[in-house]
């Protein structure tokens, strides 16, 4: 069992359209142990960039923008037809032009950061080892011509369900059996190399992203507290190799100080997909994502996505499983005050461009804010 929050503590802003905006700023220790000298990182004037963007916010709030435009790649409420009607209804201006800012951020910022030469501008741009890591982690619909990049940890079991059962696998997505996550999905690593292009060129694409260090504290708690398996292929280990006196350990009462040291010191390209980093996962530079969904905002996001695809009206996203322990504001907060602040800034970097790329904020580790 892993502790839990002794008090309720303020819980952090997660919507954009509050009344401050919250800027962080890289510690200048970026040095990165353990990873390939491939990796590539943004600019300190490519990362001002991004934080002067929440300069958005504020424009908002003093009435600048009176009116915010949909971007491109995600959906205003009123797309929504009857699959999100009501909660379209329900929906305050506040909430939507805030939604609408943050994709409106994320999006610039992907076509900016992305648009570097440096960085890839296709799959084939990538090296060996990334382009297998991503073309592993694409699943193919050919009956609704749709490719999703799964990513751990961002509920990407209820999608593989989903594509079951438009392939006619499963009968529907409450059916109640464990997750097989190979069988009966194709994968575009399946396919050959004209088959790949022509897919990545005329599909809709689309991937979920979450905050970076909910997920990493999602996986923790997961894979050390509940999977034998990983306790004893990882957890044995990093007790062993990161506590003074390890003694004789199953690998379950891995600390979350520890699990982060591991981290700190794995190569990004040889991690497990559940702690790999979305940008490593996924790529959204070597391929253009028609829609990036948002863990926060998980049920709206997902009805757009099969609303696009044309899914059959019976096929709804399944509801979270009764045994799911969730992730909250208060216990992301107990275990980051509670993890030596030194830590979290030292492993910043290694995961920046998914803070940077999904316009998340940097985790707020400061006394004061771990005195509330």
């Amino acid at each position: 069992m892993f502790p839990q929050p002794l008090i309720p503590v303020v819980a952090r802003d997660t919507e954009m359209g509050g009344s401050s905006v919250r800027r962080a700023t890289v510690s200048a220790r970026t040095r990165l142990r353990g990873t390939s000298g491939t990796m590539l990182l943004p600019s300190m004037l490519m990362f001002g960039v991004i934080v002067a963007s929440s300069g958005l916010l504020l424009m908002i709030e003093k009435g600048i923008l009176a009116e915010v435009k949909p971007p491109p790649l995600h959906p205003s409420h009123g797309e929504l037809s009857w699959r999100n009607a009501a909660s379209a209804r329900a929906a305050s201006v506040p909430e939507d032009v805030g939604y609408q800012v943050l994709q409106d951020i994320r999006n610039r910022t992907i076509r900016t950061m992305c648009g570097q030469k440096n960085m890839p501008h296709s799959i084939w741009d990538l090296s060996a080892g990334q382009r297998r890591t991503l073309l592993k982690h694409i699943l193919v619909s050919d009956k609704h011509h749709f490719l999703y990049c799964y990513v751990p940890k961002v509920a990407c079991s209820n999608w593989k369900r989903i594509l079951k059962v438009l392939d006619g696998v499963l009968e529907n997505v409450d059916v109640k059996l464990k997750m097989d996550h190979k069988r009966d999905l194709i994968f575009l690593s399946d396919m050959k190399p004209e088959e790949i292009r022509y897919r990545l060129k005329h599909y809709f694409k689309f991937i979920f992203v979450r905050d970076p260090m909910e997920r990493l504290l999602s996986a923790y708690r997961n894979k050390f507290g509940e999977i034998k398996e990983y306790q004893l292929k990882y957890g044995v280990e990093i007790v062993k190799r990161y506590r003074k006196n390890p003694g004789i350990t199953t690998g379950d009462d891995v600390t979350f100080s520890e699990f982060l040291r591991y981290l700190l010191d794995e190569e990004v390209e040889k991690m497990n997909e559940h702690w790999m980093p979305i940008y490593s996962l996924c790529q959204p530079c070597a391929v253009r994502y028609d829609f990036i969904g948002s863990y926060e905002r998980l049920n709206e996001d997902a009805n757009y996505i099969l609303e696009r695809v044309q899914a059959p009206s019976f096929i709804h996203f399944p509801e979270r499983q009764s045994w799911y322990k969730p992730v909250t504001p208060q216990t992301l907060h107990y275990y980051l005050c509670n993890t030596p602040r030194g830590l979290v800034k030292e492993l910043l970097p290694k995961y920046i461009l998914d803070f940077s790329l999904f316009a998340y904020p940097l985790p707020n580790v400061t006394s004061e804010f771990c005195r509330q």
